[in-house]
């Protein structure tokens, strides 16, 4: 670098050397000269006057801190002394305010201008999805459909009047709020599989009632503003599976189900108020079994049982033997009078840890015992030329000679002129217990009398204590009986039997039957219309083809205890149902280990043990 600065510099001074040579070699040179020399004494005498030395201190002026000068109050502010003039010292002032509220509007519009202002807007616009009047978060069923109808959405159909968004308990006297509702008021709706996000009409036959009929979904429709169930007889039964009749039977298996409430139908009862031979009925059942599937059935229907003892075995006795006594005398009369022919719990709270089991587990190991129990809204008869209803409940395991503590404290019947209810006569055999009140109905509400709609209904509050069941027939009180009635039975060695915790569905049907076996806690809704030589007098002037209509149907809960979903944590029903639904679905299989060919479940109280 030295180098060639040194190149640099003795070129420079030649060029200025030939400048200047040239320069004097022409006319008047000197004098040129002389301007050239003029100019740099001038610039030398405007460096030295504006020039100062590189030490400060050669200047003549004071620079050290303590040195005051006049001008020191500009650059050195206190706010103790200048309180007063300048205001200091205030935290918050208008100024800062209004220069907080520009920054806060600018950072807003670049917001929106960056285009964030979709998930801004939709978090504080969008309503938060909850668990009220649904079946799951919002609103999405336990088959993961979500309610798409023409003209209405949610479990609360918009056609429900205003006036029966709530309604007052009939036992309690509390405010119930509605959590479902259907009016039916949309003809033309079908019910065949994946139809309907609330309902389904299955297609089968009904083996656990040896029904004369095939549920066909086609039976099922709306016209009219109802739902109709329609049973007719088949002219050719090669069409129609070999049977002489088809009927429909709709169910809210595993897509709307409730725990606790007061569920109520408007129906028209099909076909005469004095022929008989017709058994519709409007029912519910525990969300674990699915009516109509026998393998997901069987050890399930009719239980509601959470003890460890007897009462989960099969026929209720003890392996190799024959006790307690009342499980082996004074039971069926048709079956030697052995209490009870059920296989024993399959889920119950006997089951041995590691076995397959939907849960909860408490925390001392052991499970929660769970089923499928039944609550019949109705199911119809004739008796004596006139219309009655049977409202009643299904039990196991079963008390000494099927007799609840059928005390004046433990049930209560309502004084009413149509009703005139009286308990049952019939008390259960060896596949149900049964805790039943015999109605009269409102002979004008049938198909082929006035053609009215009336209310029936009940309400229930699930558990042990003070839970309960009430029916309502003809929009009025008719029976309830009480869970005390259930309690502890030292004759058939069994424990209390809780009104059903479980999930329930609805289950609606129409049908025809030879023998009354019914293999019927989440509860469901079935709806269903059948002939019966069993359940009633099969009138050789029955007329086809008879409709049971529904106007609609409503559940209410109270607005601190909504539960409507298919797969509550305390009682979860989901993963089970997803693990076997082969069982759920497929009708041919009849038993859990022999047409499934699943195991059975070990039960510490088996002679196997958990062994």
């Amino acid at each position: 670098m030295a180098s060639l600065n040194r190149k640099f510099t003795n070129h420079s001074m030649e060029s200025k050397t030939s400048l200047l040579s040239n320069n004097s070699r022409a006319p008047g040179g000197g004098a040129g000269l002389a301007r050239v020399e003029s100019m740099s004494s001038l610039n030398s005498s405007i460096a030295e006057k504006y020039s100062l030395a590189a030490s400060p201190r050669t200047w003549g002026t004071p620079l050290d801190m303590q040195t005051r000068e006049p001008d020191d109050d500009l650059h050195n502010p206190n706010s103790a002394r200048d309180r007063f003039s300048d205001r200091g010292g205030a935290v918050f002032s208008k100024r800062g305010f209004v220069n907080l509220g520009c920054l806060t509007i600018l950072a807003l519009g670049l917001l929106m201008l960056l285009d964030i202002r979709y998930p801004v807007l939709t978090h504080f616009l969008t309503p938060v999805l909850t668990n009220q009047g649904g079946f799951n978060l919002g609103g999405i069923n336990a088959t993961g459909q979500i309610p798409d109808m023409v003209g209405n959405y949610g479990l609360i159909d918009r056609d429900t009047p205003k006036e029966a968004l709530t309604k007052v308990s009939y036992e309690t006297g509390e405010e119930m709020v509605l959590v479902f509702s259907d009016e039916f008021n949309t003809d033309g709706r079908t019910f065949y599989p994946g139809d309907d996000p609330y309902w389904e009409a299955v297609d089968l036959w009904y083996w656990g009632t040896l029904d004369l009929e095939w549920y066909d979904p086609g039976q099922v429709t709306t016209k009219d503003g109802a739902l109709q169930i329609k049973i007719e007889r088949v002219d050719d039964p090669s069409t129609n599976h070999n049977m002489s009749y088809k009927s429909g039977m709709v169910q809210s298996w595993n897509k709307f189900c409730f725990t606790g409430g007061l569920i109520e139908a408007s129906i028209r009862l099909p076909g005469s108020n004095s022929i008989g031979g017709l058994w519709p009925a409007v029912w519910t059942l525990g969300n674990l079994g699915r009516a109509g599937y026998g393998a997901s059935l069987e050890g399930m229907w009719p239980y509601s049982y959470d003890t460890c003892d007897v009462g989960t075995l099969p026929n209720q006795t003890y392996p190799g033997e024959e006790r307690p006594l009342a499980a082996v005398t004074n039971g069926d009369r048709y079956h030697g009078d052995v209490l009870s022919y059920l296989p024993g719990q399959r889920l119950s709270a006997c089951t041995c840890p590691g076995e397959s089991h939907p849960g909860p587990m408490r925390s001392d190991g052991t499970y929660v015992g769970r089923a499928a129990p039944e609550i019949d809204i109705l199911e119809a008869l004739i008796e004596d030329g006139q219309g009655q209803v049977s409202q009643s409940s299904q039990w196991a395991p079963f008390n000494a000679q099927y007799r609840w503590h059928n005390t004046s404290d433990n049930y209560k019947i309502y004084p009413d002129p149509v009703s005139q209810t009286i308990l049952n006569p019939y008390r259960g055999g060896v596949f149900q217990q049964a805790v039943s009140g015999l109605s009269w109905t409102n002979q004008s509400c049938y198909e082929l009398a006035d053609g009215c709609f009336t209310t029936f209904g009940f309400e229930y509050k699930p558990g042990f204590d003070d839970a309960y069941i009430t029916w309502v027939n003809n929009g009025n009180l008719a029976w309830t009986h009480y869970a005390r009635g259930l309690d502890t039975d030292t004759a058939a060695e069994i424990g209390p039997r809780p009104i059903s915790q479980e999930p329930m569905v609805w289950l609606l049907t129409l049908e025809q039957s030879s023998k009354s076996i019914d293999l019927v806690s989440l509860k469901y809704i079935i709806a269903n219309l059948g002939i019966s030589h069993g359940f009633g007098t099969l009138d050789p002037d029955l007329v086809f083809p008879s409709t049971m209509s529904i106007d609609w149907i409503r559940v209410y809960q109270p607005s601190n205890a909504i539960r409507t979903t298919c797969d509550p944590e305390d009682f979860p029903t989901a993963e089970y149902i997803e693990t076997y639904r082969e069982a759920y679905t497929n009708a041919e299989l009849m038993t859990w280990t022999k047409d499934f060919k699943q195991p059975w479940p070990k039960n510490k109280r088996s002679a196997e043990g958990c062994s």
